[in-house]
């Protein structure tokens, strides 16, 4: 099977393969080729804001993948919507813009990551931005993503942080700046009312150079390998096979799901789970799809009597109705929100230096990640703990590329998470209890008589889920490291000419939205990949 050759070919056209096809091809004299799975981002369910709502709980473009159905959660499946898309999963997100804490990246620079300390990461988050309050010591200018505070926010999300003034949580501004702990209202990831994706920042500029060739439709079923060395990659499009060669490296950018499972498919992981598959050992590499962490959150669901609050109604459609002719016309109204407005972090004991909880107020009744929809105007919000304990892994269901990998997170395996989350969900309640929100809606319809801690605790295995950060199934580590399976450069160990830049490569779950992140660490990569230091 003939196929095209290139200096790198990227495998996932998501927030990490976004910047990398753009800094890669910014040299002329290299070329490129992004391969993608899903369509092109042109879609208005993509560019407007608000639309997300309607593409994260449907499979439109979302891999709208399944956990294997979970103890910590009474046997529930959980639910993982993932970008399937350009721009992957920060074209259907609420765009909030999180880095985490300075604290996250020293403990794996600690962990044995040469060069990952916040200190080493901390300029390629500025690289990243173009912060429209401006450039100071923590944020940069005239980077391809766009961060911006909503255009037209929402005063329901005032509200809320009114509420946790009243309740006497530290109010804060910028969580990406000298302090992150504290309520205020999100960042998001805009420009002029629009959507402000990896594929609309770094991508869409350049898509016109000679020496960028960028597949959609684009299905990678396995690494192509010829003595331990990636030489590219065979895709699915259509009905056809076809192959990218690369004489430079293989970059996989699929995310902490399909970034191990194209591993495994083509022969490189745990050898006993290949075997059982069928497929042929090229390279035992224990570590690839172990290690999967991430964020288990409740969601409190509030009915509201005002139409701030979305919702479904006679009144609400006519202000959707307005709405739709805002954004057409003018690019603002409440299209433009993101929902997740506001929010924070919060310390569960005050003797913490570091907030190990966070909260997303969402403007809207969010219940059952959107897929369940009822008459009325509601407002939620969510509590997730921020470093969990317990750890997953991916799999293979099959040795079909084209099957959905195996997804089990062990939500609150381990009883540290569930009882953090238990503290959580008290803090939360303690702001949405004040009398600030009164006038606006009632208690929480799912906590409903539900006071002491072992109610809680059954409330959460009851209905806690992902807030959509799964990562870790490519850690990044030394050589001493049993489970690592990229070294600091993210070469993927063993395997010459091939790494690994997504979000799969973090040892640990930061304290955070994890898109961000997932950019600044292509950012990085790009740099390692050319050279420069």
């Amino acid at each position: 099977m003939n196929g095209t050759e290139y200096d790198y070919v990227v495998v996932g056209g998501g927030s990490a393969g976004c910047v990398l096809a753009r800094r890669l091809s910014d040299d002329p004299s290299v070329t490129v080729c992004l391969l993608e799975a899903g369509k092109p981002d042109t879609s208005w369910l993509i560019q407007v804001p608000a639309a997300f709502s309607v593409a994260v709980p449907r499979p439109l473009y979302n891999w709208a993948f399944e956990t294997v159905p979970q103890p910590g959660l009474n046997g529930r499946r959980g639910y993982q919507p993932r970008g399937k898309v350009l721009g992957g999963s920060s074209s259907i997100n609420a765009m909030v813009y999180v880095r985490g804490h300075p604290t996250d990246y020293d403990a794996w620079a600690a962990q044995g990551n040469s060069g990952w300390g916040y200190a080493d990461v901390l300029p390629y988050f500025k690289k990243s931005q173009h912060q429209e309050r401006g450039e100071d010591a923590y944020h940069g200018s005239g980077g391809p993503l766009n961060v911006t505070d909503l255009c037209k926010p929402n005063p329901l999300a005032d509200v809320f942080v009114e509420a946790a003034a009243a309740a006497q949580f530290p109010l804060n501004g910028d969580f990406n700046g000298e302090r992150q702990e504290g309520i205020g209202r999100y960042q998001v990831n805009q420009k002029n009312g629009e959507r402000c994706s990896a594929a609309k920042g770094y991508l869409t500029p350049v898509l016109g150079r000679q020496n960028l060739t960028v597949i959609t439709g684009a299905h990678a079923t396995r690494i192509i390998l010829e003595d331990r060395t990636a030489k590219g990659v065979e895709y699915r499009q259509g009905k056809q096979n076809k192959q990218a060669h690369a004489r430079a490296e293989v970059i996989l950018s699929g995310g902490a799901f399909q970034s191990p499972q194209l591993l495994m498919l083509s022969g490189i992981g745990p050898g006993a789970q290949l075997r059982e598959q069928s497929i042929s050992v090229v390279h035992e590499l224990p570590g690839a799809g172990q290690n999967l962490q991430d964020h288990i959150d409740y969601v409190g669901f509030y009915g509201a009597h005002n139409h701030h609050a979305l919702g479904i109604s006679l009144g609400g459609m006519v202000d959707l109705l307005k709405a739709i002719f805002q954004w057409r016309f003018q690019r603002t109204g409440m299209l433009t929100s993101n929902l997740a407005e506001a929010g924070g972090f919060l310390c569960s004991d005050p003797t913490l230096q570091v907030p190990d909880l966070q909260l997303h107020f969402v403007t809207g009744g969010v219940d059952d990640h959107g897929r369940e929809l009822g008459l009325g105007h509601a407002y939620s919000c969510h509590v997730c703990i921020l470093r969990p304990h317990s750890r997953g892994h991916v799999g293979l269901t099959s040795p079909d590329p084209l099957a959905a990998p195996l997804i089990d997170p062990q939500f609150l395996t381990d009883d540290r998470d569930l009882e953090l989350l238990v503290k959580g969900f008290k803090l939360m309640q303690q702001i949405m209890d004040t009398a600030v929100f009164a006038e606006w809606g009632g208690s929480d319809r799912y906590a409903m008589g539900v006071s002491t801690d072992a109610e809680i605790a059954e409330l959460m295995r009851n209905r806690a889920d992902t807030i959509y950060h799964p990562v870790g199934t490519c850690k990044m580590g030394p050589d001493n490291d049993p489970l690592a399976v990229v070294d600091s450069q993210l070469r993927v160990r063993g395997i010459d000419r091939l790494r690994v830049v997504d979000a799969s490569i973090m040892p640990t779950l930061i304290g955070g939205n994890t898109n961000a992140p997932t950019i600044m660490i292509a950012e990085k990569a790009s740099d390692m990949i050319r050279g420069v230091s």
